[in-house]
């Protein structure tokens, strides 16, 4: 008599299947012997079944977020390759300087002081700038209310930029004619939080060879942004996707958080799930009947196989990002008000003596006014690479010594002691260039103040002007190494050799896209329906 066709198992019973043993009874999980007393294993029945449970469940949600978020991954890693070469647009103060025409100082008549007395703040902005806007001279002011601006000829604050302006600012800054004018209140380009606050522009396209859209705020005439053909092309591949920074949902500041933090998180415990599934599935010494470590054949082996070598890097590259977007509060250093008391700005400033600002600022593209320790500073940049420091009142240069700045120092952090400062000449692990104009602000030499105080600050100061460049706690050098590191492999030796840095980016960029790229065609073959029983491949593993 012939025995009756067995129907394909499912893939649980498939795993419950391979695991209990031939020799095992079903009932009692005992060894049966040739008649002998039963032996009794090392593990009890309970703890054997909790184990084939953990494995079953393993097995599921490894497939089944793998089903759903391969396809991420495989963007992810494609994206995150064009991220090395083009970044996001961002419109920063050395572009800024290097775009702007000297000043016209004919046409200065407006002292900082008496633009301080129009504007009515109480206390001094958070930022002050004198600099060329199209062919006149403007004060940009930052205060905690918003932009403003006052032209520097009459003193006059400036409250709307019409079309024809805007394209004249624009035109003068990127050189080119203007051949279209647009009013927009967001787009791709200005989506985030920030520009919400400063909205509505002009977007002004340039006839030049870059194609190049200059972003002008209607109500201060500032430009705020600029993109270029280029730019807009590669990040539509890059970080577009990368960052799931699609205007429709980046718009929107905690949806869009949430979804990168919860897509993130589960691939990345998805990810965690398929290396230990993968280890449990490898045979190093006693290998499989195909002489292989792995069980698997075709897309199957290269997920396998590919998945333990780069699974890892797959892993910390995700878990950087999901930390990116800070799932506790991130590693944030507390704010004191260390930055507010180094500048020690009182609500006016000194009456400037324009005609000596004139002479010795006389090809400077910007003027930077501020406080430091309580004294009216002016820092004049020539180019971003070149700045002089100027007394506010007078507006002669000026230097300060290092125990000056040390005596500053101490007085914005309270509740530590100066330990020791220390002055770079060359790059190190936590002041380090990167090649990404978003982070790159930070100039060479530079002080280093180390404090004892509870959040262990550091302070990094520019020894030619004095300006706090940046400080840093023990929760931020922290991230330097959780998500910098992780993600960007910015650790110095590789920093020092970018092309060797590119190259083990591309090679493990490369396996996770296999990984990644493999798992959604197991995915789609999971998915699709079995038309005959001879197409019905059972995988092992249940996949």
């Amino acid at each position: 008599m012939c025995a009756r066709p067995m129907a394909p198992r499912n893939g649980c019973s498939a795993i419950r299947a391979r695991w209990r043993r031939r020799s095992m009874s079903p009932s009692d999980g005992i060894a049966i012997t040739d008649g002998s007393a039963p032996r009794a294993r090392s593990h009890t029945p309970s703890t054997r079944a909790l184990w084939r449970a953990t494995k079953r469940f393993l097995y599921f949600f490894h497939r089944w977020t793998g089903i759903v978020l391969c396809v991420f991954f495989a963007v992810w890693f494609v994206s995150g390759v064009v991220m090395m070469y083009v970044p996001f647009p961002s419109f920063r103060a050395p572009e800024r300087i290097a775009g702007a025409a000297p000043i016209d100082w004919a046409r200065v008549r407006v002292t900082p002081d008496a633009v301080l007395t129009t504007l009515r703040e109480s206390a001094f902005p958070k930022e002050m700038r004198l600099g060329m806007s199209g062919d006149v001279p403007v004060y940009r002011v930052v205060t905690e209310d918003g932009r403003r601006a006052i032209s520097a000829e009459t003193g006059q604050e400036i409250r709307a930029v019409d079309a024809p302006q805007a394209g004249a600012i624009a035109a003068a800054f990127g050189q080119a004619p203007v051949a279209s004018i647009v009013a927009v209140r967001q787009d791709q380009w200005v989506v985030t939080r920030a520009y919400k606050k400063i909205a509505p522009f002009w977007r002004i396209r340039l006839a030049d060879p870059a194609a190049t859209d200059v972003y002008v705020m209607q109500q201060t005439g500032e430009i705020v942004q600029n993109t270029t053909a280029h730019e807009r092309f590669w990040n539509w591949l890059g970080a577009v996707p990368h960052w799931i920074y699609f205007e429709a949902l980046r718009v929107y500041q905690e949806p869009w958080r949430q979804t990168v933090l919860w897509t993130s998180g589960v691939g990345m415990l998805g990810a965690i799930a398929g290396i230990w599934i993968g280890l449990l599935r490898v045979r190093i010494s006693k290998r499989y009947k195909s002489g292989s470590v792995s069980p698997y054949r075709s897309w199957m082996k290269w997920h396998h196989v590919v998945g333990l070598v780069g699974g890892v890097f797959v892993v910390t590259w995700v878990f950087s990002g999901w930390l990116s977007m800070s799932p506790w509060g991130g590693f944030r250093d507390e704010d004191k008000g260390i930055a507010e008391r180094y500048v020690g700005a009182k609500p006016g400033f000194a009456t400037t003596d324009l005609r000596g600002l004139a002479g010795t600022a006389r090809d400077a593209r910007e003027l930077e006014f501020s406080h430091l320790g309580g004294i009216p500073v002016i820092v004049a940049w020539r180019d971003p690479e070149h700045k002089r420091l100027l007394d506010g009142a007078t507006a002669e240069p000026i230097s300060l010594a290092k125990a000056r700045i040390e005596t500053i120092a101490r007085s914005a952090v309270t509740d530590g002691e100066l330990m020791r400062t220390e002055r770079l000449e060359h790059y190190d692990r936590y002041w380090y260039a990167t090649g990404d104009p978003r982070r790159d602000a930070r100039p060479l030499p530079v002080l280093r103040l180390v404090f004892d105080d509870a959040n262990q600050t550091w302070l990094h100061i520019d020894p030619a002007t004095g300006l706090l460049l940046g400080r840093a706690g023990s929760g931020s050098r922290s991230y330097r190494w959780l998500f910098a590191a992780l993600h960007s492999f910015d650790l110095p030796f590789l920093l020092e050799h970018r092309l060797l840095r590119d190259l083990l980016m591309w090679l493990l960029s490369a396996a996770g896209l296999i990984v990644s790229v493999s798992g959604v065609v197991i995915g789609w073959r999971r998915l699709r329906p079995v038309r005959s029983p001879a197409q019905a491949v059972r995988l092992p593993g249940g996949r």
